[in-house]
């Protein structure tokens, strides 16, 4: 009777039980627990999108750590890497034929030889901040604020260094006569160990302290370097960049002048002249252009930008800034024709019949 009973009033009772969720084919009271954990275990197991990667942001500091605390390589960083590998091999094989090349000791090449050491250690320190983050375990914040300065003081130094080769082409123009006199070997070697201890100073900076390290709030896109810094750099560079511009413009009416005044006195030469003004003109817009797309924007967006800024801009427009050290050597180191025939020389052994070394005149820029 009791296990009639029972098994009646369980009969009974289930219909009661079938009128709430369980009607559905689910259980009762673990239900509501599992929606509210389903969505976290999902979100937890989903990866972050790649630009969150490095939400801090790179730039020509120490980008930020946020790629390789997810343990993922952002593809940026490798980019920016690999980049550096290619502008310190690039740079390292014009140090090379400089340095084995006696001819080549004049102040022109020596101020060449400057722009090419900045870009080599722009390069390396490329590489050192992708290894300080991805492969230096536990992160170091002194090795970040090393690498950090590694880039302040090189990127620093080849603008300074595009400067004074600015400089130099504008004076050996405008004092033809008086120049190779007064720009000895030695002014110009102090003039570019006083430059280089100037930028040395620049990559100090974070290191003593001038860094948000401790105030991520204050980070600019060019962390840990903060936002104030970051903009006085920026300005400071489009001042040079100005400079630069007024001294090519000079630079391009004194070459016009020269090559009016030598077609007025030699017509049979005028047609050889306008070919080299021409040329003069391509290398100031090929210059000049480069520079600027190169830096000018991303300058500009690190006036306006700060590290709450997607990384994906950061990163899309520090590219190209270090790409521009790619450029350099053949810009300013590749198209000089004494180089070029040492390169030939150090290569093959030789000198191609077809090469022309026509001397440096007063019209080229």
């Amino acid at each position: 009777m009791w296990l009639l009973w029972g098994q009646q009033a369980v009969v009974s009772k289930g219909p009661a039980m079938l009128h709430g969720p369980a009607a559905m084919g689910e259980p009762w009271p673990p239900q509501p627990q599992q929606q509210q954990r389903l969505p976290g275990l999902g979100n937890a197991s989903e990866p972050p999108a790649w630009p969150s990667a490095a939400a801090a942001g790179p730039g020509t500091a120490a980008p930020g750590g946020g790629a390789a605390a997810a343990g993922s390589v952002s593809p940026w960083d490798i980019a920016l890497c690999a980049t550096g590998t290619a502008v310190a091999g690039e740079n390292a094989l014009v140090l090379a034929v400089l340095f084995y090349t006696p001819s080549l000791r004049a102040p022109m090449f020596l101020l060449i030889g400057s722009l090419a050491l900045a870009d080599l250690l722009a390069g390396l320190g490329l590489v050192a901040n992708f290894a300080v983050r991805y492969l230096l375990r536990p992160p170091s914040e002194a090795a970040e604020l090393a690498a950090a300065g590694l880039l302040l003081a090189a990127f620093s130094a080849s603008v300074c260094s595009l400067l004074a080769i600015t400089v130099d082409r504008y004076l050996s123009l405008y004092n033809a006569l008086t120049y190779h006199s007064e720009r000895t070997l030695g002014f110009t070697c102090a003039m570019v160990l006083l430059m280089w201890l100037l930028c040395l100073g620049v990559g100090l900076l974070p290191l003593l302290g001038w860094n948000c390290l401790r105030d991520q709030s204050s980070c600019s896109i060019l962390r840990p370097v903060t936002k104030d810094n970051a903009a006085v750099l920026a300005v400071t560079f489009l001042l040079l960049f100005a400079l630069m511009m007024q001294l090519y413009l000079q630079i391009c009416k004194i070459a016009f002048r020269h090559a009016q005044q030598i077609a007025v006195q030699h017509q049979f030469i005028a047609t050889a002249q306008a070919s080299s003004t021409r040329k003069g003109l391509s290398t100031l817009s090929l210059i000049l252009g480069t520079f600027a797309l190169c830096w000018i924007p991303f300058a500009i967006y690190s006036l306006v930008a700060d590290s709450s800024y997607p990384a994906v801009y950061t990163y899309s427009l520090a590219l190209p800034a270090t790409c521009n050290s790619l450029i350099n050597p053949i810009i300013y180191a590749f198209r000089n024709p004494d180089i070029q025939k040492s390169l030939w020389l150090a290569c093959c052994g030789c000198i191609p019949s077809t090469f022309s070394s026509r001397p440096r005149t007063s019209s080229d820029v």
